[in-house]
Protein backbone atom coordinates (compact mmCIF):
# COMPACT_ATOMS: atom_id res chain seq x y z
CA UNK A 1 0.00 0.00 0.00
CA UNK A 2 2.17 2.86 -1.27
CA UNK A 3 5.29 3.98 1.04
CA UNK A 4 2.41 4.94 3.85
CA UNK A 5 3.03 3.63 7.06
CA UNK A 6 -0.83 2.48 7.46
CA UNK A 7 -2.93 1.56 10.22
CA UNK A 8 -6.23 -0.76 10.18
CA UNK A 9 -9.11 0.44 11.66
CA UNK A 10 -10.32 -1.25 14.79
CA UNK A 11 -13.60 -0.97 13.42
CA UNK A 12 -12.34 -3.06 10.39
CA UNK A 13 -14.21 -6.90 10.11
CA UNK A 14 -12.38 -9.52 8.55
CA UNK A 15 -12.71 -8.77 4.58
CA UNK A 16 -12.38 -6.59 1.78
CA UNK A 17 -13.80 -3.39 3.46
CA UNK A 18 -11.32 -2.33 5.58
CA UNK A 19 -10.40 1.60 6.11
CA UNK A 20 -7.25 2.21 6.89
CA UNK A 21 -5.44 6.05 8.33
CA UNK A 22 -1.72 6.85 7.60
CA UNK A 23 -0.65 10.05 10.05
CA UNK A 24 1.87 12.27 8.79
CA UNK A 25 3.01 15.90 10.38
CA UNK A 26 0.96 17.75 8.05
CA UNK A 27 -1.60 14.96 6.60
CA UNK A 28 -3.91 12.77 7.29
CA UNK A 29 -4.39 10.20 4.25
CA UNK A 30 -7.62 7.57 4.41
CA UNK A 31 -7.77 4.61 2.08
CA UNK A 32 -9.90 1.58 1.89
CA UNK A 33 -8.65 -1.90 1.55
CA UNK A 34 -10.12 -2.97 -1.65
CA UNK A 35 -8.78 -0.08 -3.53
CA UNK A 36 -5.77 1.41 -1.70
CA UNK A 37 -3.72 2.64 -4.50
CA UNK A 38 -6.49 4.98 -6.21
CA UNK A 39 -8.68 6.14 -3.75
CA UNK A 40 -6.86 7.98 -0.96
CA UNK A 41 -7.95 11.15 0.64
CA UNK A 42 -6.15 13.68 2.23
CA UNK A 43 -6.67 15.96 5.21
CA UNK A 44 -5.20 18.00 7.35
CA UNK A 45 -4.98 16.89 11.21
CA UNK A 46 -7.33 19.51 11.86
CA UNK A 47 -10.46 18.92 9.72
CA UNK A 48 -9.53 14.87 9.72
CA UNK A 49 -10.26 15.65 14.03
CA UNK A 50 -13.44 17.44 13.23
CA UNK A 51 -14.65 14.56 11.37
CA UNK A 52 -13.35 12.02 13.65
CA UNK A 53 -15.60 14.44 16.92
CA UNK A 54 -18.50 14.46 14.27
CA UNK A 55 -18.78 10.92 13.41
CA UNK A 56 -18.07 10.15 17.25
CA UNK A 57 -21.03 12.56 18.32
CA UNK A 58 -23.64 10.69 15.87
CA UNK A 59 -22.56 7.34 16.99
CA UNK A 60 -25.59 5.74 18.77
CA UNK A 61 -23.65 4.31 22.14
CA UNK A 62 -24.69 1.01 23.56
Amino acid sequence: MLDHNWQKSSYCAEGNSCVHVSDGATHIRLTESADPREAILTATPTAFAALVRTLKARTPRG
